[in-house]
């Protein structure tokens, strides 16, 4: 549930036209919070960092990679960063605001998705994964919670945890769907970052092996279309033996809810080995993802627009359906 706003909203918030409103969650070193920017008359979401409670390595390195890896990203599917700024004592990061909730809120309240709106998630999600994974950027931790919901329920994906920028050399083709039949060709394309979810992971990462950053996305994609499907994780992730077992194995299907062999055969081929994997520009090509997407060429991926500046910068900000 919400919680109130603190007692006074900062004053450097305050200088830049912000009005806190009330807390919508929290991490292990800030909070977010719903706002308003005065001046545009717009809801946004702000998550406020402590510089005293967060270790200097994430302030220096993760969190300032954080931002410049989001800087330059723009997509209709994506939480856009609006705005960056920093204090002696705090980090204050202004983005765009998902009023509905979360996926993972709607599939634990409502049970099972319908074929017709899981299709309309997931293919959301692919278009996303697909313009970030052009881009060599990899998410490392989609899970059903990272997929936000606007006002009309749309999918819209939190990239505020974990995203990394893959040098363009160290990408491989079969990462970028640019060949089906390319394999890892270098020891240096893989990962050995261990980060993310268990429930989520795919087994090299469970494994501590080095990974495929970009098939290791959309593995995680395959278990978050299994669950809309299914209303259940594919594997049980209470016991971290019981996990390593279970994903050497393909997915067990429930015989009460039948699922159309195209989507059995999606699921299939994103919880298999990474040689096998389909790579989010794959995804989109398949039938039955193909069904839920937007009209329109297929290979037409939104570009890339100009990212609002940090620290001072202005920014135009979506009317709020709710001032």
């Amino acid at each position: 549930m919400a919680e109130a706003a603190p007692t006074a909203t900062p004053a450097v918030l305050e200088q830049f036209g912000y009005q806190l409103e009330q807390m919508l969650g929290h991490s292990t070193y800030g909070k977010v919070y719903k706002a308003v920017a005065c001046q545009q008359r717009a809801q946004v979401a702000i998550k406020v960092i402590s510089k005293r409670k967060a270790p200097e390595e994430y302030l220096i390195e993760l969190l300032s990679h954080h931002i410049q890896v989001l800087k330059g990203l723009h997509h209709k599917h994506l939480i856009t960063l609006y705005q960056a700024i920093e204090t002696t004592a705090w980090h204050y990061i202004i983005m765009e605001l998902a009023p509905s909730g979360n996926v993972l809120q709607r599939v634990q309240n409502e049970g099972p998705c319908p074929e017709s709106l899981a299709g309309h998630w997931f293919s959301q999600l692919v278009l996303c994964l697909a313009y970030l994974h052009s881009r060599a950027v990899v998410h490392r931790d989609l899970k059903l919670e990272n997929l936000l919901l606007d006002y009309q329920d749309n999918v819209k994906i939190s990239i505020f945890g974990l995203p990394q920028r893959v040098a363009p050399e160290d990408a491989n083709r079969k990462s970028l769907g640019a060949s089906a039949s390319a394999e890892v060709s270098t020891r240096e394309a893989l990962s050995q970052t261990f980060c993310g979810s268990f429930a989520y992971a795919c087994p090299r990462i469970l494994q501590a092996q080095a990974y495929d950053p970009f098939l290791a996305d959309t593995w995680s994609a395959g278990v978050i279309l299994y669950a809309l499907l299914l209303g259940r994780l594919p594997f049980d992730d209470t016991n971290l033996q019981r996990l390593l077992q279970q994903i050497q194995r393909p997915p067990v299907f429930p015989s009460w809810q039948p699922l159309p062999q195209d989507c059995k055969d999606v699921i299939l081929r994103l919880l298999c080995p990474a040689s096998q994997r389909l790579s989010a520009q794959e995804l989109l090509q398949t039938p039955w993802v193909s069904r839920f997407l937007p009209l329109g060429p297929l290979g037409d991926l939104p570009s890339a627009t100009e990212a609002p500046e940090t620290q001072s910068s202005r920014c135009s900000f979506p009317a709020s359906e709710n001032l």
